[in-house]
């Protein structure tokens, strides 16, 4: 009898150890519900490489120009239908934001992004964003509305853009993610994950302030 009664205690602990790795999985770092690889809600950290190349907002420095890749000729259409690139805004800093209006960390740092467009706009610099895994604009226009964003933002349902960008810089399934291109369209700084504007602001300005 007490033999059958550890048994049972056994297949019970085996179980609240199952639900509870269930549980863990049912939602990602953002807090957004789990999808597959590539999908809703996926917010993957990525691969060791992708980690030391992409610091987060504390942690993210400036490349060495020598060491900067030219960004993609990313382009395509904004969310209000009109078409858009990033190759327009050569000659600028560009802060490209990725993100998407289902995603936590993107609605915690909106507000940051737009004083930062406010702040660093009259010095040449523009904010460009990346809308991802939105099917239709809908739900990104009404994000943009929602959180007052001025800024435009490419829509990319499927993260097809996302993948000419060196994965290492800008891994697809890290969202939100922050790239700043400098003035000749060279990747100079990343960021993985959610940004405050006290964080990205001296690091744009550093960037900014290049061969001025």
């Amino acid at each position: 009898m007490a033999a059958h009664h550890r048994a049972r205690r056994g297949r019970a602990a085996a179980a609240l150890l199952l639900l509870a790795v269930a549980a863990a999985g049912c939602s990602s770092s953002d807090g957004s519900p789990a999808g597959p690889a590539g999908g809703p809600g996926t917010a993957a950290t990525g691969s060791g490489t992708d980690r030391s190349a992409a610091g987060t907002a504390a942690t993210a420095a400036v490349i060495p120009a020598a060491e900067r890749q030219l960004a993609p000729g990313t382009a395509g259409k904004d969310l209000a239908g009109r078409e858009l690139s990033l190759g327009s805004y050569r000659g600028k800093v560009v802060v490209l934001n990725v993100w998407g209006s289902w995603c936590a960390p993107c609605r915690a740092e909106a507000g940051e992004l737009e004083q930062l467009r406010g702040g660093l706009e009259p010095r040449g610099v523009q904010l460009l964003g990346i809308n991802v895994r939105d099917r239709s604009t809908g739900p990104a226009r009404a994000f943009e509305k929602t959180y007052g964003l001025r800024f435009p933002s490419l829509h990319d349902p499927d993260g097809k853009l996302l993948l000419a960008f060196p994965p290492a810089l800008l891994n697809p399934q890290s969202i939100p993610s922050t790239l700043v291109v400098d003035r000749l369209g060279r990747i100079a700084a990343s960021v993985s994950g959610p940004v405050t504007r006290a964080q990205l602001e001296p690091l744009v300005t550093r960037i900014a302030e290049e061969g001025v």
